[in-house]
């Protein structure tokens, strides 16, 4: 076997075979982004929104705690076994959602998914940064990150339409033939990328040894200032992300629309968050990271609160590409900010320690938003979640100061 070699074009053929893993992760959760949150009440008998939310607390937390071991034992164990386990702990989960007799049986069900979503989804960002190399992160990101969030959005578009035509259970059955593929694909197909780290590192004119876990932690959540700016604008991302995916069905639902129309808002916002990150990646190699970011969350904070002015589809569709544009500058840039300030002896633990609290973003996001619609209404949950993703995008504007090599 030939020693692996650092680049896109040099590993075209591994890079492509992980994109199409990672839509497979991201078509897994896009699947249930309109389907669970309404028949949480009309299947299940769920009232309360902090209830029906639960299922997005359990994913999240799931998760990000797997996202955080992913990233450490993938410098153990390698990658390719993680992103193997990842898939065989979301085989269940599309046969548990459609045999479920019970709202508790969601709840399980999304932890496995959580479980399947930071194992696997991690060990594709991880594996694609391993093969590219320094000079080409955003780019790379960027398309790994739009392939999993296009792949939500076509099967939550997908899955709206069996929704409103009263053929639910096909959402599952795509689910079960979903995780198949994923597991024989990364099984027998998909090849480690160890060596690659051990080529970049050995380029290195100072190799770093891998500090403990609770240093990476530290330096990812507080002490090193991009790292701490990532994390933070990492967390509100996903804190609206968990608003768009639990409220917003049923915010579109009492303010009127049908089925169909919600169903297309739902799929318009990671569509454009997906297709963007084709384009955002690389741009963010070649302007540097700060700008994007900032200019990202300020964009999805006043998208959020558009959809308290609008009065028709039109309008509510408006916000909702402001929030796929806002989240497609941000997405692939911050991952790339942690790879850009982690050395390749930790990057996969400060990846995981980062993850962990964008992902924990799911989690304060549905109870937040749960706890604000039933205590004050939809609309003073979306106006909460939207002042703080504006706050967030100026917050990491002042951290990601001055420009430095990266910025």
């Amino acid at each position: 076997m030939s020693s692996p070699r650092l680049g896109l074009r040099a590993n075209i053929g591994q890079f492509t075979l992980l994109v199409v893993v990672n839509a497979f992760v991201g078509a897994m959760v896009g699947l249930e982004r309109v389907v669970l949150p309404v028949l949480a009440g009309t299947r299940w008998g769920v009232e309360s929104y902090a209830a029906a939310l639960s299922f997005i607390v359990t994913f999240g937390v799931a998760k990000a705690l797997a996202n955080t071991v992913a990233g450490r034992l993938a410098e153990r164990a390698g990658r390719k076994k993680l992103l193997v386990l990842g898939w065989a702990l979301g085989l269940p989960v599309p046969l548990l959602l459609m045999w479920a007799p019970s709202w508790s049986w969601v709840v399980a069900a999304n932890a496995l998914l959580g479980l399947n979503q930071g194992f696997a989804w991690t060990m594709t960002v991880v594996m694609k940064i391993d093969l590219v190399g320094p000079k080409q992160r955003g780019l790379a990101l960027g398309i790994n990150e739009s392939a999993g969030y296009a792949a939500v959005s076509l099967a939550a578009l997908i899955s709206g339409y069996w929704l409103a035509s009263g053929n639910e259970d096909l959402t599952f059955l795509v689910g079960i033939a979903l995780a198949v593929c994923g597991l024989l694909s990364s099984l027998f197909l998909v090849r480690d990328t160890m060596g690659h780290v051990a080529m970049e590192q050995g380029r290195r004119d100072v190799v770093e040894e891998r500090p403990a876990w609770r240093a990476v932690f530290s330096r990812v959540t507080w002490k090193e200032r991009h790292l701490h700016a990532a994390s933070q604008a990492g967390l509100v991302n996903n804190m609206n992300d968990g608003l768009a995916w639990g409220i917003l069905p049923l915010f579109f639902l009492q303010a009127g629309l049908g089925g169909e129309q919600i169903a297309w808002l739902l799929a318009l916002y990671p569509l454009i968050w997906g297709v963007g990150q084709l384009f955002t990646g690389g741009f963010s190699d070649r302007v540097g990271r700060r700008g994007p970011i900032t200019m990202g969350m300020i964009l999805q904070g006043m998208s959020i609160l558009l959809l308290l002015d609008a009065e028709h589809m039109v309008s509510y569709a408006t916000a909702m590409v402001g929030m796929g544009v806002g989240t497609a500058l941000v997405y692939p840039t911050l991952l790339a900010v942690v790879s850009d300030h982690s050395s390749p002896s930790w990057r996969a633990s400060a990846l995981g320690v980062y993850r962990l609290w964008r992902d924990g973003g799911y989690v304060v996001g549905a109870v937040l938003s749960g706890v604000m619609a039933d205590t004050l209404g939809m609309e003073e949950a979306i106006l909460g979640i939207g002042v703080l993703t504006l706050l967030s995008g100026l917050w990491a504007g002042w951290l990601l100061r001055p420009a430095d090599s990266n910025q």
